[in-house]
């Protein structure tokens, strides 16, 4: 059946609401009077936080704060289902993750499974269960943070680019599923380039920091991305043209590069 929009705003969820991209894309929807946003994170003393300041922000707005298990299919599950059970999801946004130590991963084979779980398994679930429910409702938009680090295997970080890579394909994947069946529903992919975020103060070091984007830029990049409807979107917009330029380097050159 076909859901009803609600006159006074846009039910929006986003997954991993506690990260700083996560965070900066939910205060740009709050200045839009949403009718609800719904938190989604591990941490619950974060989620309050970041809720109260939204509440402040938009007053009229339903806010809701619900923690899960990010690895349980079965919770995942039910969460989601519960969440499209009170009304049509407009937008969801998928936006956990962690920057894994590529050293740590080479040597402990545990790390690596948890930085691929992490950054490709748990996203993936989550988008398949929000897929489901707005396919069952013909309405929504579904977008997954994936990384400029998915374009193209590089030694400093691959384990975390092979997880991206992982996402981008899924995405890619649900994309083609829905154009075929001509769905309204919209599968959105973003690909943020390095960004100052906790998760990569271990990176701001020289020139290193000075190279990075601001979350809030990198959240302007998504909302406006998401509502055109883009299948892709580089976060900022600079990092289409430089991984075209990446992924087109014959292995001969790129080989020799040290990335």
């Amino acid at each position: 059946m076909n859901a009803t929009i609600r006159p006074s705003g846009r039910k929006i969820v986003i997954i991993g609401a506690t990260s700083a991209i996560a965070e900066q894309c939910a205060r740009l929807w709050a200045a839009e009077a949403p009718a609800e946003l719904v938190l989604v994170g591990r941490d619950e003393s974060r989620l309050a936080t970041i809720g109260d300041d939204l509440h402040v922000r938009a007053p009229a707005a339903r806010i809701r704060r619900l923690t899960v298990d990010f690895q349980d299919p079965a919770a995942i599950d039910a969460l989601i289902h519960d969440i499209a059970a009170e009304g049509a999801i407009d937008i969801a946004l998928v936006a956990h993750g962690m920057l894994p130590d590529q050293h740590a991963c080479q040597q402990d084979l545990a790390a690596n499974r948890q930085a691929l779980l992490v950054n490709a398994v748990s996203p993936v679930l989550f988008a398949e269960a929000l897929a489901s429910v707005m396919l069952q409702r013909g309405h929504g938009t579904v977008a997954v943070i994936g990384s400029v680090a998915g374009d193209r295997g590089r030694k400093s970080n691959y384990v975390y680019g092979a997880a991206k890579g992982l996402v981008a394909r899924y995405m890619q994947g649900l994309q083609h599923r829905l154009a075929l069946q001509k769905s309204p529903v919209r599968a959105v992919l973003i690909k943020p380039g390095p960004t100052d975020t906790p998760m990569t103060a271990h990176l701001k070091t020289g020139t290193g920091r000075a190279s990075m984007a601001a979350p809030e830029e990198v959240a302007r990049c998504i909302v406006r991305g998401i509502d055109r409807g883009r299948a892709v979107v580089y976060a900022p917009g600079k990092w289409a043209l430089i991984m075209l330029i990446v992924r087109c380097l014959p292995d001969f050159v790129f080989r020799r590069i040290n990335l």
